[in-house]
C-alpha cells in the first residue's frame, strides 16, 4: 500500500534561495520543452530527450537527471491531457474548455514540484538531514522535520522518488512510502454504516453523530468574508483572500482525518467493517434548495470517503460502498420504502410499521444492511491505491 509522507524543510536563508532558483530554472526549462513539444507535435520521453536533452544543460545549467526528470515531467503532463480529452473531461471537442487545453502549450508555474530521484536525493534519517541537488550545488546538511510516526514510516518503508514544493514560503518534500498491508478481516460481525449529509457530516449506525452545525456556521461566515473580498479587487484584499481559502482547506482536512480516524477505529475494535454510500454524481442526481447547496457543492465529503478507505485498508478493515438510492426514505426494521416516512429533516416515521427514529440514524442502519448483503454477495469495493497524508 503506497502513501504520501510530507516533511517540511528547514532551509536557511541562503539554502532557500538556491531552492527557489532551482524550482525556477526547472520549471522554466519544462516550459521550453513544453513548446518544443506543441510545435513539433513530439511529447514522447524518449523522442523529447533527444530533441532537448543537451540544451537543457547548457541554457539552464541543469544536471542530467534533473534534465532527465523535466522532460519526462512535460511527457507525463501531455500523457495526461491528452487522457483526459479522450475520456472527455475538458470538454466535446470545439467547445471553449476543449480548446483553452489544446491551443496553446501546457505551461509549468515558477514554483511547480520537481521530482528527484536517489541520485540527486539522498536522506540521513538519524540527523534528520537531506542532501539535496541544486543549481548552486549540492546542498548538504539541510534540515528537515515531521510527525514522528510519520518520520519512522519513512526510514523503514520509502520508496522511489520524492517532489520538492513550495508552499507559502514553506518548503517540503513529498516522499512515497509502500507499506505491507494488513490481511482484511475474512469474517466481519457486521457493518457500521455511514451516512453522511449537511447538518451532520457523518452519522454511524453504532450512534455517533458528527455534527456540521457549528462548522457549517464557521464557513458561512468565511464565504461572507471571502465575497466581501472578492468585491474589493484589490491585491491585498486578493492575498487575505487566498490565505483564508488555504485556512479553510486545512481545516476541512482536519476535521475529515479526525472523523475517519474514529470510524476506522472504532470497526477495528469491534471487529466490523465499514459500509458507505456511493456518492459518485451525488452533485448531480440531487435536488436541494438554493441555501442548501452551497454547503453541498464545497464540503469534501470525496476527501472523507477517501480517508476512510485509505486508513481501513491499512487497518484490516473491509469497505464497502452500497447505492444510496431511498436509504433515506426506507425503514431499517421493515423495509417499506415511503417519501412520506421523512416529515421533517431530522425525524424518520415509518408508516408501515411505525418505527420512528432519527433520520441519519436510521439512514445509516439501512446503509449497515446493505452493506452486510454485499459482503455476503462478494462485493468488497476497491480501496484507492495511494493517498495523502497531510
Amino acid at each position: 500500500m503506497k502513501l504520501v509522507i510530507r516533511v517540511k524543510l528547514l532551509p536557511t536563508p541562503e539554502q532557500a534561495s538556491a531552492l527557489q532558483a532551482t524550482l525556477h530554472a526547472c520549471n522554466a526549462a519544462a516550459n521550453h520543452v513544453s513548446h518544443i513539444a506543441f510545435t513539433t507535435g513530439t511529447k514522447r520521453n524518449r523522442e523529447l530527450r533527444a530533441l532537448t536533452y543537451t540544451h537543457l544543460k547548457t541554457r539552464w545549467s541543469l544536471g542530467a537527471q534533473a534534465a532527465q526528470h523535466v522532460i519526462k515531467k512535460t511527457a507525463d503532463a501531455y500523457a495526461a491531457l491528452t487522457g483526459n480529452l479522450k475520456a472527455g473531461n475538458l470538454g466535446k471537442p470545439g467547445s471553449k474548455r476543449f480548446r483553452r487545453a489544446t491551443e496553446k502549450p501546457i505551461a509549468f508555474r515558477p514554483q511547480g514540484a520537481q521530482p528527484y530521484d536517489d541520485r540527486m536525493l539522498s536522506w540521513q534519517m538519524p540527523q534528520r538531514t537531506v542532501s539535496i541537488w541544486t543549481v548552486a550545488g549540492r546542498m548538504k546538511r539541510l534540515a528537515f522535520t515531521g510527525e514522528e510516526s510519520q518520520l519512522l514510516l519513512l526510514a523503514h518503508h520509502r520508496q522511489g522518488e520524492s517532489d520538492l514544493i513550495s508552499h507559502n514560503g514553506h518548503w517540503y518534500l513529498l516522499a512515497t512510502v509502500d507499506l505491507p498491508e494488513n490481511p482484511t478481516t475474512p469474517d466481519p460481525r457486521g457493518f457500521i454504516g455511514i451516512d453522511l449529509g449537511i447538518t451532520n457530516i457523518a452519522t454511524t449506525s453504532t450512534g455517533h453523530r458528527h455534527s456540521g452545525r457549528r462548522l457549517n456556521r464557521s464557513r458561512q461566515n468565511d464565504r461572507r468574508n471571502r465575497d466581501n473580498l472578492a468585491k474589493k479587487q484589490t491585491r491585498s484584499a486578493k492575498r487575505r483572500a487566498k490565505r483564508r481559502a488555504g485556512r479553510e482547506a486545512r481545516r476541512t482536512r482536519d476535521i475529515n482525518h479526525k472523523i475517519s480516524k474514529h470510524i476506522v477505529t472504532e470497526a477495528q475494535r469491534t471487529g466490523r467493517g465499514i459500509a458507505l454510500e456511493d456518492l459518485g454524481g451525488i452533485r448531480e442526481r440531487v435536488r436541494l434548495k438554493k441555501p442548501q447547496r452551497v454547503t453541498l457543492h464545497s464540503w469534501a465529503f470525496a476527501q472523507l470517503g477517501a480517508f476512510i478507505a485509505y486508513k481501513a485498508r491499512r487497518a484490516g478493515v473491509p469497505v464497502v460502498h452500497v447505492h444510496p438510492a431511498y436509504t433515506s426514505q426506507e425503514c431499517s426494521r421493515c423495509h417499506h420504502v415511503d417519501k412520506r416516512n421523512r416529515p421533517t429533516q431530522a425525524v424518520f416515521s415509518c408508516r408501515n410499521c411505525g418505527f420512528v427514529e432519527h433520520a441519519d440514524l436510521n439512514a445509516s442502519h439501512v446503509i449497515a444492511d446493505r452493506g452486510w448483503w454485499m459482503w455476503v454477495r462478494g462485493a468488497e469495493s476497491q480501496v484507492p491505491a495511494l493517498t495523502l497524508i497531510a
